[in-house]
């Protein structure tokens, strides 16, 4: 039905296999990295389908021919610090977009997100914004992400997040139903202390080797 909100779960044999390797304990954080990237570059093939084009003459070594450009300008929003382990997969598929960081952490006593850093400026929005974060839980930070994008002025937003719960899901849609989601797979739901089961553990301690 027209304006449901969307979820787009990755369902493919090498993303299953990635998952895998993704959610093993015994995965070493450089392998870890890798994998995101993998999972992430999967994701952005699926949520850039519909992006816009226009088209652009240009000269092969053969002949002239009218080829596509992108016509959207695109946005990267990292959420801090995970996020930042996927920026690099889109940024090889899309080399003319922009990062614009979000510092959003999860006050433990709370589970609720505290916002700490942001550079958004006044004005100028881009036109189609990917929320960057590789674990959708309670969907906290996700929404607040959304929220401070469309006070930007974005009428695009998309999240893409590698894996998800249900809470975090029914949140987000409800708050935010016009924001797509992107994911790679639902998992059964939230614990006691708000992580993801069976999950992969913390997305940013096994990027960044700081599980110590």
């Amino acid at each position: 039905m027209p304006g449901m909100p969307i979820l787009n779960i990755l369902d493919h044999p090498l993303v299953a296999c990635h998952l895998t390797t993704l959610r093993d304990k015994n995965t070493p954080p450089s392998e870890f990295r890798q994998t995101v990237n993998r999972l992430a570059t999967l994701l952005a093939f699926a949520a850039t389908q519909d992006l816009s084009t226009a088209e652009a003459q240009i000269e092969t070594p053969i002949q002239k021919m009218v080829g596509r450009t992108l016509l959207n300008r695109i946005g990267l929003v990292p959420i801090l610090r995970a996020g930042v382990g996927m920026v690099d997969s889109l940024l090889n598929m899309i080399p003319t977009a922009e990062v614009w960081h979000l510092g959003v952490y999860r006050d433990e006593s709370t589970a609720e997100p505290v916002r700490y850093y942001d550079k958004l400026p006044a004005g100028d929005p881009v036109d189609v914004a990917f929320v960057l974060d590789p674990m959708l839980a309670t969907g906290g930070s996700a929404i607040l992400a959304g929220k401070m994008l469309q006070d930007w002025g974005v009428k695009k937003i998309k999240m893409i997040s590698i894996i998800s719960a249900p809470e975090g899901i029914k949140r987000m849609q409800e708050a935010l139903p016009t924001i797509e989601i992107h994911t790679c797979a639902v998992d059964r739901g939230l614990n006691e202390h708000k992580f993801i089961v069976p999950g992969l553990g913390d997305a940013g301690d096994r990027i960044f080797n700081t599980t110590g």
